[in-house]
């Protein structure tokens, strides 16, 4: 049933048609006898049914609809036989055509249409069907335009809630992407300013040891590598904070290589090896990959305890390229899942479909990075 909501202008509409009609009832007919006092009486009763009666059935349901229309039809039956086949009375009969398009299924309100030019059969047979066709012709275009309204403040609603949903997933979409942006800053610092940060902490740890020896050359080394480590980490900051990061310009092979070389320079030896011929990968992929080497290395600095570790890099097959990270230490202690580090490498991995596992099997342990490329 048409809601209430989508009918408000029909119905003010409607309303003002019935006021206007009522006031011509007292004009009657020429050609017919017009009982002015029952015509006002009955087409007051007629008029206030419409106006209020109507507002009170449409939010009833369908069976008050009919009970309505079955009421309504035959008073304004009456109401034209008592004005003397009055013009008011023919226009509230189209009212109540309007009223059932918006009440009941259309085929019913084509069935109300068909009926009311029948108020003229009275009349001589040329006469009455003159009148009657011109009733229908009426009737049938008050249901057009009634229903032309009808779906047009339909689609108009339609589209108004379509509007407000489309409004609803923008702000969505829109906290959704802040959301993985902070996120992807939250993995970018944690993996690169953690990283060089733990860099730091072990040469100033290892500057510590020699810094009472005669070693002075070893001892301004570890102190030149700390300060650069400690500029690279302010890099990482200015970047992941203005969320303007480039992808780095050196191949991944010299950036592990890089990286295996640091590693070394902190304390645990590590050694790079290079499985297959180097192939272009995307630039999301190296990323992906640089940043999971570089997870793994700090965590072996900070927690494995091992005395050496070796990145592999691993182009054997078509499709996929493999990381790993083995180290010699004392292998998993606790779950691996609880580390921000593991689970940023795993959202990472996992948005470009690919795969993250760590094993301890063993002596030490290996973190394997799938990707594929």
């Amino acid at each position: 049933m048409f809601g209430v909501q989508h009918s408000g202008g029909v119905q003010w509409a409607l309303s003002i048609l019935t006021v206007v009609a009522y006031a011509t009832l007292p004009l009657g007919s020429a050609s017919f006898e017009h009982e002015l006092v029952p015509t006002l009486v009955v087409g007051l009763v007629y008029a206030v049914l419409a106006i209020g009666g109507f507002r009170w059935v449409q939010r009833r349901g369908r069976a008050f609809a009919v009970v309505y229309v079955g009421v309504q039809l035959p008073l304004g039956f009456v109401l034209f036989s008592l004005s003397g086949a009055a013009v008011g009375a023919v226009l509230l009969l189209v009212v109540l055509v309007s009223q059932s398009v918006l009440l009941l299924p259309l085929p019913a309100a084509a069935a109300v249409a068909a009926v009311i030019p029948l108020i003229h059969v009275e009349m001589e047979w040329p006469d009455g069907l003159r009148e009657g066709l011109n009733t229908l012709a009426v009737t049938a275009f008050a249901i057009v335009i009634t229903e032309l309204l009808v779906r047009e403040q339909r689609a108009r609603a339609e589209l108004a809630d379509a509007n407000e949903r489309l409004r609803g997933y923008a702000a969505q979409a829109e906290q959704l992407a802040t959301t993985q942006e902070r996120n992807r800053v939250a993995r970018d610092i944690h993996d690169g300013l953690g990283h060089h940060l733990t860099v730091v902490q072990m040469l100033l740890q290892a500057a510590r040891a020699v810094i009472h020896t005669a070693d002075t050359e070893r001892l301004d080394a570890m102190l030149a590598k700390a300060q650069d480590q400690s500029r690279e980490a302010l890099a990482e900051v200015r970047r992941s904070v203005a969320a303007l990061r480039e992808p780095r310009s050196a191949p991944l092979v010299d950036a592990l290589r890089a990286l295996a070389r640091e590693a070394s320079e902190a304390g645990v030896p590590t050694g790079l090896e290079i499985h297959g011929p180097a192939r272009a990968v995307r630039v999301e992929v190296e990323e992906s990959l640089f940043r999971a080497a570089q997870e793994g290395l700090t965590n072996v600095r900070k927690h494995a305890d091992a005395t050496a570790a070796t990145v592999v890099l691993d182009y054997g097959s078509v499709d996929l390229v493999r990381l790993e990270v083995r180290d010699d230490g004392r292998g998993l202690l606790e779950d691996p899942g609880n580390g921000f580090g593991l689970v940023g490498l795993r959202e990472r991995v996992t948005g470009l479909g690919g795969h993250v596992s760590v094993d301890s099997a063993g002596h030490g342990l290996t973190l394997t990075v799938e990707v594929p490329g």
